[in-house]
């Protein structure tokens, strides 16, 4: 089974512009809650880096576009938490591999993640987010948002975990639809099909076929 298979058609199609918002994101930005806690002001930062790097002249110059996708993965990579990403989405299986097992599974589900949508980044015209609101346990946090496109309000919540006293993403909700259950599904129909082996293979020939020009 291929990866990205397997998607309910309509979800499918609202993840690429999903997740592309999160690296392009929002040339319209609604106000931030007066009452927004930690976590809130923590996903605007980043949204606000990245707004500053897509604005910039400079960088939107051809010669500058593999600069700016650099720039805007790296300040994306500082909020996700890419491992514990790859943990959830991978499941049980996770607890068997060994250390460089475990880094060759992050850094291909990564790759996975960022490259699936970049070559969306230069052609993404801006949307609008509303902050909604945030709720926090222990810590855990999910910040609620909702975004606008059109006519149509798509909900769009972030799920954080606090580490070292710093909130990192570590699953992203669209309409109710979680992008690490979305790969769980299908790592784990992977796994029972075939081996874990297999499912490293796809992931990277996945990988490569993005990264070729």
């Amino acid at each position: 089974m291929a990866i990205m298979k397997g998607w309910n058609c309509a979800t499918a199609l609202r993840w690429p512009v999903i997740l592309c918002l999160f690296l392009v994101m929002l040339f319209v930005v609604m106000p931030v809650p007066s009452d927004a806690g930690a976590p809130t002001t923590a996903m605007k930062a980043t949204i606000d880096e990245v707004l500053r790097i897509v604005r910039d002249k400079e960088l939107k110059q051809p010669a500058k576009a593999d600069a700016r996708r650099h720039m805007l993965e790296s300040v994306v990579a500082a909020r996700f938490d890419y491992t514990e990403m790859s943990r959830r989405a991978l499941g049980a299986p996770w607890n068997q591999l060994e250390d460089q097992q475990k880094q060759e599974f992050v850094d291909l589900f990564r790759t996975l993640l960022t490259n699936s949508y970049a070559d969306k980044i230069e052609t993404y015209s801006g949307e609008g987010v509303e902050y909604l609101n945030e709720r926090i346990e222990k810590e855990y946090a999910e910040v609620r948002t909702k975004v606008l496109s059109g006519k149509t309000e798509i909900p769009l919540d972030y799920r954080l975990i606090n580490k070292a006293d710093e909130w990192r993403v570590y699953d992203v909700v669209v309409d109710n639809v979680s992008l690490v259950n979305n790969y769980r599904g299908q790592f784990t129909k992977i796994l029972r099909a075939s081996s874990y082996a297999d499912l490293v293979d796809q992931l990277r020939k996945k990988s490569d076929k993005l990264k070729a020009p």
